[in-house]
């Protein structure tokens, strides 16, 4: 154990995890000073930690607890599950019926019409996999030089080697020598920061529509230019909402040259944006879906991919030429994860979850613009059950607060810690999403408790001289 960990002596939950758990998106140092925060039970929209005290789970873990944190049907069935055939794989034309099942599901649920589904175990999986079949698909139509996959500044698609790259947030490429070759990024579709002075809104989502185009063309066009992969409200950027007319604009653009369009639904998909699908509230008319997180209530691991005929076909024939298709996982499709999803869905189904979501909707939206006037707030941003306010330093001019020197938004963040809250900083731009079964005294104490956490920080800020007034 490291001598900084000094403080966590014995056997303590804190000590052990010091001193053996490498955690995701962790500063290392920082963890053997501080130690973890555990959580040991979950009821409804609450999680506990081991001391005993209870927090509103305000991003619903990690945007995925559409169930919250009990369900005890889910449980049961995965019990059943793993008493009746606790795994096996998909390899070789072999099968089981929650695979089946499933896939099926997911085709009739489908925002568009889809051919076949492909399992994996995270977002970060299923969108690696999309590189994979749009360059073997390419391969197959006789065009090996149609390579390029566009993904976009902000955009999050996981953090495998490919799907890293396909992320285009600094952090996810510093020091990991990403991108890889082959993935470009365009703009940011975020109008409060990268719309120009004079410029409605219309007008900047054409701009973002050309700048798409220059780039492509810059890229060597429709021979080399294969895809384009988008969010339909980019999650981890910051809840990011693109403006209207966005995405009719861009998608022309993708087809005018050739280009397969892909929807990454990990966190927008299964009713958070109001809708089944994101990309039925944005207007978005796939050839490739990826989804996740919500698929199981993120009770256990699963990913899917849903394609088109047209890639099917292109890959069934390769497939064909070479014998296989040489991809997949020990636990694509995994029967306990496949039946835990798929009665997720009966669930949703059987409560009405997609139709909660889009009736409290103008709820959760009319909480988020309430924190338009704050001292502190620059823009409160979001559609359906997800929502972000960015803090600025001046809300005149949109200047931002040192982040480094200051660090407003991980104030903010602490403060909710401690009034029972989690929610998620993404440097000053602090983001709300929890579980879908949340109803409106829930929601009206989760945001009351956010307003208590950045009331707290306008104060630390003024006493630190951060801030007039």
């Amino acid at each position: 154990m490291n001598d900084v960990s000094r403080s966590f002596r014995g056997n303590s939950n804190a000590a052990r995890d010091i001193a053996h758990h490498l955690h995701p998106y962790t500063n290392f140092r920082k963890h053997e000073e501080t130690g973890p925060l555990t959580i040991v039970r979950g009821r409804g929209i609450y999680v506990t930690d081991d001391d005993g005290k209870e927090y509103i789970e305000g991003m619903a873990g990690l945007w995925s607890a559409a169930l919250g944190f009990s369900n005890e049907r889910l449980a049961t069935v995965a019990y059943e599950q793993m008493k009746q055939l606790p795994f096996y794989h998909a390899f070789n034309q072999r099968s089981h019926e929650p695979a089946i099942n499933l896939a099926e599901k997911l085709k009739a649920m489908a925002p568009v019409e889809m051919s076949k589904v492909f399992f994996a175990n995270s977002g970060s999986e299923a969108n690696d996999t999309v590189v994979k079949m749009v360059w073997y698909m390419n391969n197959a139509l006789g065009r090996p030089q149609k390579k390029k996959i566009v993904s976009r500044i902000k955009g999050y698609h996981g953090i495998t080697v490919a799907s890293g790259s396909l992320t285009g947030l600094p952090h996810n490429h510093r020091s990991f020598d990403l991108p890889i070759q082959g993935v470009v990024h365009t703009g940011c579709p975020h109008y409060y920061r990268f719309g120009q002075e004079g410029e409605t809104e219309e007008q900047f989502a054409t701009r973002c529509a050309e700048e798409l185009e220059q780039l492509i063309i810059k890229e060597g066009g429709a021979e080399q230019v294969a895809a384009m992969i988008c969010e339909p409200v980019m999650g981890a950027g910051g809840v990011i909402v693109p403006p209207k007319g966005y995405y009719q604009k861009i998608q022309a653009v993708c087809a005018k040259y050739d280009m397969l369009f892909i929807a990454d639904e990990v966190i927008c998909g299964f009713g958070r944006t109001g809708n089944v699908w994101g990309s039925q509230t944005l207007g978005i008319k796939p050839d490739i879906l990826t989804c996740a997180k919500a698929l199981s209530a993120s009770f256990l691991p699963i990913s899917a991919v849903m394609i088109t005929d047209k890639v099917y076909q292109a890959l069934a024939t390769e497939s064909e030429k070479i014998g296989t298709w040489g991809h997949g996982f020990t636990y694509s499709g995994h029967p306990v994860a496949a039946a835990v999803a798929l009665e997720a869905q009966k669930v949703y189904d059987e409560i009405d979850l997609f139709g909660h979501a889009k009736r409290l909707s103008p709820v959760f939206q009319k909480h988020i613009q309430s924190f338009a006037d704050h001292p502190l707030i620059g823009e409160a941003m979001g559609i359906g059950m997800m929502g972000a306010l960015e803090i600025v330093a001046d809300k005149k001019t949109k200047a931002s607060f040192d982040l480094a020197a200051v660090g407003a938004g991980n104030r903010v963040y602490n403060h909710a810690v401690a009034r029972g809250l989690f929610i998620r900083n993404m440097g000053d731009r602090v983001a709300i999403c929890p579980p879908l079964i949340i109803n409106e005294e829930e929601l009206a104490d989760l945001f009351g408790r956010l307003r208590q956490s950045l009331d707290a920080a306008l104060a630390d800020l003024k006493a630190e001289g951060h801030l007039k007034g």
